[in-house]
């Protein structure tokens, strides 16, 4: 069974729009590229005909990518309100146990990346142990057989 990705209603659609274009616009961009390098010439020389390729590649990986991801997409709500548990699409500050410094996560997927945050997936070890938590909470979660512990210092949307 393949795994669920909970995504924005504003991600999806942002990431169905871009594998559109590529699957359209960036096939047939790549497609004359690399006919206008082939007229240039002998193929084992040519670098403008191997950039092409390259491109052609990372283009190709990138739409295999959102194909699966949009494939297994679960499209999750917006919330209305702001209830202050830690779920999907929270963005959180926590602060690690006798450790000064706060860090900023946005949970989710690493497509729902924006505003320079780091991302933390709701199915690592410390985003399972958060959701359902809020502000004021200390969680306990293990990595690596080591017991760390975070204190929730503030849960927005």
């Amino acid at each position: 069974m393949a795994q669920t990705h909970e995504l924005s209603p504003a991600a999806h659609e942002r990431l169905k729009s871009e594998l559109d274009e590529l699957t359209s616009v960036g096939r047939i961009e790549i497609a004359r590229k690399i006919e206008a390098a082939r007229e240039m010439g002998d193929l084992s020389e040519n670098g403008d005909y191997h950039a092409a390729k390259d491109e052609q590649g990372k283009m190709e990986a990138r739409i295999g990518h959102l194909s699966a991801l949009l494939e297994d997409a679960v499209v999750i709500a917006d919330p209305t309100d702001d209830d202050g548990v830690i779920s999907v699409g929270s963005i959180i500050t926590i602060r690690y146990d006798g450790d000064d410094d706060e860090e900023r996560f946005l949970i989710g997927n690493i497509e729902e990346q924006h505003d320079d945050l780091d991302v933390m997936s709701p199915t690592s070890p410390l985003g399972e142990a958060l959701l359902g938590s809020s502000a004021g909470d200390a969680v306990s979660y293990e990595v690596h057989g080591n017991s760390l512990t975070v204190h929730v210092v503030d849960v927005t949307r």
